[in-house]
């Protein structure tokens, strides 16, 4: 039987992004990368919280968080989602690349954060080195 220290609840895990205009960050999120604005934005539009198939992510114009963040965000199918952020118009600095921990896209928004949308590696492809 093996038995452990109670270390607390993980909850509302969100990463907070660092950005230069709220507004214009919130907009891409939304219309660009098909996230949807969450419960929670400040009236003044300095911070806010923006989710997606369960994932979310806080945009900050208040100074929290760190420019040029990058973030991992695990999906189960890839290619749906590069074509619709080739359609929206997203900034795809690395399109669906085959490594052996994953096949994974990146995209760049408008603050330089990069994210990484990653799938199983495909089988059926070789692997980059």
């Amino acid at each position: 039987m093996s038995t452990s220290k109670n270390r607390g609840l993980f909850e509302n895990i969100a990463p907070i992004l660092n950005v230069k205009n709220f507004a214009a960050s919130l907009e891409y999120y939304e219309n660009v990368l098909g996230f949807e604005r969450g419960e929670w934005v400040t009236e003044d539009l300095l911070i806010g919280y923006v989710e997606r198939d369960g994932f979310g992510i806080y945009l900050s114009q208040e100074g929290q968080g760190h420019p040029g963040t990058w973030l991992w965000i695990g999906v189960e199918a890839l290619d749906p989602l590069y074509e619709e952020f080739q359609t929206a118009g997203a900034n795809i600095v690395m399109e669906p690349t085959n490594f052996h921990w994953a096949w994974e896209m990146r995209i760049q928004d408008p603050d330089g954060h990069v994210i990484r949308f990653a799938a199983e590696p495909r089988e059926d492809l070789p692997f980059v080195a």
